[in-house]
């Protein structure tokens, strides 16, 4: 792969995670190679673990389906968290 890529495209980060797969490189290895944040690079794999668990399915979600699921989710998990801070602050509001 060239060393100097100034755009990453889908391609090019695919054949990269392939590599990460495989084993030829590390995300370590790859982020200093490519003078990419570790972080991204775990981010893309995640996102590539992603599309292979939706496109292994029997009945793989359309995009829209995945990311309104994703985005259900989401909301969801925001929902207990602002429930678990209005209880903390009631709590605190009660110690005092």
């Amino acid at each position: 792969m060239d060393d100097d890529i100034k755009r990453w495209t889908a391609k090019r980060k695919t054949v990269l995670l392939l590599d990460i797969i495989q084993g030829k490189i590390t995300v370590s290895e790859a982020s200093r190679a490519y003078d990419l944040n570790p972080s991204e690079v775990e981010q893309w794999i995640d996102e590539g673990k992603r599309g292979m668990d939706n496109a292994l399915r029997s009945n793989p979600l359309v995009f829209k389906e995945q990311y309104e699921r994703q985005l259900s989710d989401l909301q969801q998990a925001y929902g207990e968290a602002m429930l678990e801070l209005r209880a903390r602050k009631q709590a605190i509001a009660q110690l005092h």
